[in-house]
């Protein structure tokens, strides 16, 4: 694990400094809550275990964490702890149902609903402690574009933005990406659509996302804004079954369409983003 500390004065200067993102991280965000966002991460992240990964999913919604509600999962040490220097990283990463380890956050801390330079800080430093010891690491970040979600997601490789079909989910989806693309200079933004009624919905809805970026978003010369498909999750009643469980998908349901779209995306994943990070 890493010991470099940054000073707060050296992080406050930081703080509108785009950094450059940390290989094999990639976020896994969106515009709108309850789009099924830390559902997909978590699924995603035992399907990618079952692949033969080391996967770490850390929950960077650090002021309303539900990760632990989707696993089922009361854990004792919290990255809050990491936080305050009461207990050790190591000891707040534990084993999830599904083979992937995960790092907690306490619900509800309102110190860290805004990016201070500690929060900063204390992140940089455990990010940097801990993508050398994964395969993959996926941060399961807060909705929408607060400079704590931001920050999370500049410390990614690759972003993965989760949306539903509803005219909201497009809406501040599209918001998301164009502030991406502004404060971060992203190129390149992957979208999973999630709770799609028909075949080929997802493809269509990143289609017409894609013409209304090219139109109203202006980038510097020769850097265009790529919007990659990278699947679709059908609208499936074995979802919410789950969900209110408080099971993963993926090994309850491995055969229904929602597993199925999961553990395709996994695969695209592993095949067209790990290699290049």
């Amino acid at each position: 694990m890493s010991d470099e500390v940054i000073p707060p004065a050296k992080a406050e200067k930081l703080l509108d400094v785009p950094l450059k993102p940390l290989g094999k991280v990639v976020a896994v965000t969106s515009g709108k809550g309850g789009v099924g966002k830390t559902f997909v991460s978590a699924n995603l992240a035992a399907a990618l275990a079952k692949r033969g990964l080391r996967v770490l999913v850390l929950d960077a919604d650090l002021g309303l964490a539900n990760l632990d509600v989707v696993l089922n999962l009361y854990p004792k040490t919290t990255l809050h702890d990491v936080f305050t220097g009461k207990a050790k990283l190591e000891d707040a990463i534990i084993k999830a149902p599904g083979g992937f380890s995960v790092l907690l956050a306490g619900s509800g801390m309102v110190e860290y609903s805004r990016l201070t330079p500690e929060v900063r800080n204390e992140f940089l430093n455990i990010m940097t402690g801990l993508v050398p010891h994964y395969d993959i690491v996926l941060l399961d970040t807060g909705a929408g574009i607060s400079d704590v979600v931001l920050f999370a997601v500049s410390l990614a490789s690759e972003v993965v933005v989760v949306a539903t079909p509803e005219p909201t989910s497009l809406t501040d989806a599209y918001a998301t990406i164009k502030v991406l693309v502004g404060q971060q200079k992203r190129q390149v933004i992957r979208m999973v659509i999630n709770q799609t009624a028909r075949l080929g919905d997802g493809r269509a809805i990143t289609v017409q996302l894609q013409q209304v970026l090219d139109r109203f978003v202006v980038t510097e010369p020769g850097r265009p804004i790529k919007l990659i498909h990278m699947g679709d999750i059908p609208a499936d009643p074995t979802v919410r079954q789950a969900v209110m469980r408080r099971q993963l998908l993926v090994q309850t349901a491995p055969g229904c369409p929602a597993s199925l779209a999961i553990t395709q995306l996994a695969q695209k994943i592993q095949e067209t983003v790990i290699p290049r990070i």
